[in-house]
């Protein structure tokens, strides 16, 4: 399969106005390609998109605001979006949130949150816009899965089951499209500095004290700059990759749960307790804002050459 054209293609993006999908977009828009973004969160989609038009003033760009937990939205969005572009070349799932608590601790209602957006949305979106990734010839799919898409630490049973069902899926479609000429990659990001922890629902049998203190220690994790993740997601999907990890936080933690599959998560739990968290990856810039502007994503270029050897 050869390489992957950006160049005025258009590309399909969810979760753009923020972390990793708003540093996604911005790698996109230097690469050329014509947008379509989609968030839930109208404002800082508008702040994106205005920091894309100044950087990027002839770009298209088409937007659309939508909560990817509501299926009939969802549905007619991915309609319009067909009807617009009868042929994208780029379609990247990569919306999601988290649920804070132990399965015993949320209710099905929130469980079912999580896995209609993390998972649910990725499948819908992925099946109606299929015909229009057939109809442009070496057309690219990316599922952001996450580390917890390798792992499954407690706490996490909602967001884990979404994220190794986005992997179990598009492991599938790569074996099914290939015929087809179409790219499939599965990103598992691993400490990526975005809002996705400060945004978590807690679940309704958390107690807020034990909830904060899970969280401060889960964001000591969150060590590698959104710029940096998109590019190395962007550069796998020039070099059509399948599997994609970011940061030694997620190859660390599959390698450990191949060697030990039944007890790494005691071992996962002495590290976090003891502040195993603070090894990060040597190699990231210091943390920038995606939004504030095209210096930080030239700063993530540079870095990404090294990052990029991250991706298996």
């Amino acid at each position: 399969m050869r390489s992957f054209d950006f160049t005025a293609g258009t590309a399909v993006l969810t979760g753009a106005a923020s972390g990793i999908g708003a540093a996604l977009a911005h790698g996109l828009a230097r690469r050329g390609s014509h947008l379509v973004l989609l968030d839930r969160d109208a404002a800082r989609l508008d702040g994106v998109v205005a920091a894309l038009g100044a950087a990027h003033p002839d770009l298209p760009i088409d937007t659309h605001v939508v909560d990817l937990a509501d299926g009939a939205a969802t549905a007619r969005t991915a309609a319009e979006i067909r009807e617009r572009h009868p042929r994208i070349r780029l379609l990247i799932n990569n919306a999601g949130v988290a649920l804070g608590g132990r399965f015993d601790q949320v209710t099905l209602e929130e469980f079912s949150w999580v896995v209609d957006i993390n998972f649910r949305a990725v499948v819908q979106l992925t099946h109606q816009l299929l015909p229009a990734l057939k109809a442009e010839p070496g057309a690219h799919l990316v599922n952001v899965s996450s580390l917890f898409g390798l792992i499954a630490p407690a706490g996490q049973a909602a967001y884990s089951a979404s994220k190794f069902a986005v992997r179990g899926f598009t492991e599938a479609l790569r074996h099914e499209l290939a015929d087809d000429g179409i790219g499939v990659t599965c990103v598992h990001p691993g400490g990526i500095n975005t809002r996705i922890a400060a945004n978590a629902r807690v679940g309704s049998g958390v107690a807020i004290q034990e909830y904060e203190q899970g969280r401060r220690r889960f964001e000591k994790l969150l060590t590698i700059p959104p710029a940096t993740a998109a590019e190395v997601i962007l550069r796998a999907v020039a070099r059509r990759r399948g599997r994609v990890l970011i940061g030694w936080s997620a190859k660390l933690p599959d390698l450990l749960a191949r060697v030990t599959p039944a007890s790494y998560g005691r071992i996962l739990a002495l590290g976090v307790n003891h502040g195993g968290a603070s090894a990060r990856p040597s190699a990231s810039p210091s943390p920038t804002s995606p939004a504030s502007g095209v210096p930080a994503q030239r700063r993530a270029e540079q870095s990404a050459g090294e990052n990029v050897r991250e991706a298996t």
